[in-house]
């Protein structure tokens, strides 16, 4: 399964599908139609629909 990473376009924090973000609360694996709907970036508290998926 190809993972993908979407990047947050407030600050540019990533998320990687493959890493996951253990450290609050997303395992690593974590399909981001998984990620719940009220997570926000750890680096500016932007909602999820701030973010877009990535080419890395």
């Amino acid at each position: 399964m190809e993972t993908k990473t979407w990047m947050c376009l407030i600050c540019g924090w990533l998320y990687d599908e493959a890493t996951g973000a253990p450290e609050h609360g997303i395992a690593p694996g974590t399909p981001w139609e998984q990620v719940p709907m009220n997570w926000t970036c750890p680096e500016c508290g932007a909602r999820k629909e701030d973010f877009e998926m990535v080419q890395i």
